[in-house]
């Protein structure tokens, strides 16, 4: 009676090893997730390890439950492309929500958090799947383009107001402006 009770209430749990197959995917998925929200979190930017850490373990969770009901003969190869495609949908509109058009700077912010929460949905989604090398890569790829090449851009940035500053004309002095 409670092993009836327990099918029905957790129905396709039928062993050990596929909890921990479910458990490690999504705690996988998690983790590297929040590997990618950490650097975004070092360099102060609103969406940090919680958030990524989220979009990343739900890409997982969608994955996984395609994949799982697919493997049970509950679904076809079609729905999955479906998730695919409602994950990747879902998350442009979160990260569209982390995109800023500042007015009076005429300057967009946010773009590279944007595509690190979209990356990140990847990661999740590519772990749901059990592709947990290709996520690895993904989120070493992450760290050299998020971290690394920051300092490549701080550098360019700073080269080119220096080359500005000295490009600029000097102002002519005006009579009597205390240098006599």
């Amino acid at each position: 009676m409670f092993q009836e009770i327990l099918h029905e209430v957790f129905p396709g749990v039928p062993e050990t090893r596929y909890l921990v197959r479910v458990l490690v995917r999504l705690a996988a998925a998690a983790v590297l997730g929040g590997l990618i929200g950490v650097e975004r979190q070092l360099d102060g930017k609103r969406d940090g390890m919680r958030t990524h850490m989220l979009v990343s373990l739900g890409a997982a969770l969608f994955t996984l439950v395609g994949i799982e009901s697919l493997v049970g003969g509950d679904s076809k190869a079609a729905d999955i492309s479906r998730i695919v495609q409602g994950v990747a949908a879902g998350v442009g509109f979160l990260g569209a929500g982390t995109i800023i058009k500042l007015s009076d700077q005429h300057e967009v912010r946010g773009l590279t958090s944007a595509a690190s929460i979209w990356l990140t949905a990847a990661v999740g989604m590519t772990v749901g799947a059990g592709w947990l090398w290709p996520a690895l890569v993904g989120v070493g790829l992450a760290w050299f383009i998020l971290y690394v090449l920051r300092f490549t851009e701080k550098w360019h940035k700073a080269r080119k107001a220096a080359a500005e500053k000295a490009a600029a004309p000097v102002p002519a002095k005006a009579y009597g402006d205390g240098d006599d």
